[in-house]
């Protein structure tokens, strides 16, 4: 006798549905697992409105949290005399946030937990200024902050080749 393929589940929602479980591509030992396991679930017909609930609630938490970063970067940025940035309005705000946790991350790895002195971090500082192009701040978002140094060096250098000569 072949292992049954037509479930009939009771979901966790109170609905009962009967689903192929053949075509879920199951092996025939792990049906029976995979029917316990969707019995613990709602149905699709409850679940798609619940998800929806969430995905909203989740955006208003990432709006709200993206909301609280970029004042602290912006009374950030006024306090320490911070330029704004150039870019376009997606760009600079994004790249201002960037720009506070890095210089703030390096602080804390090169002053605090380091050997760098308050004097030679107001030269670190002071070399941020300059930098006003968000796309330069966006770039450095993945850097290790005790390397904000040597990538402030290699910015103002200027002698590096651009991409497109021409422009």
């Amino acid at each position: 006798m072949a292992v049954k393929k037509l479930w009939t589940i009771d979901h966790a929602c109170g609905h009962t549905r009967s689903r192929s479980l053949r075509p879920s591509g199951r092996p025939a030992d792990r049906r029976a697992g995979y029917a316990r396991w969707l019995a613990d679930r709602d149905c699709t017909d409850c679940w798609r409105p619940s998800r929806a609930e969430d995905t909203e609630v989740k955006a208003e938490w990432i709006a709200k949290q993206r909301a609280a970063e970029q004042a602290e970067a912006e009374a950030w940025s006024e306090q320490y005399r911070m330029p704004p940035l150039d870019g376009t309005d997606r760009a600079v705000a994004w790249a201002t946030r960037c720009r506070h946790q890095l210089v703030s991350a390096a602080y804390t790895a090169l002053v605090v937990e380091g050997t760098t002195s308050e004097a030679e971090w107001a030269a670190i500082e002071d070399a941020t200024r300059p930098l006003t192009r968000a796309g330069w701040w966006l770039d450095q978002r993945d850097a290790d902050p005790a390397d904000l140094p040597e990538l402030l060096e290699a910015a103002s250098a200027g002698d590096r080749p651009t991409e497109n000569p021409h422009f």
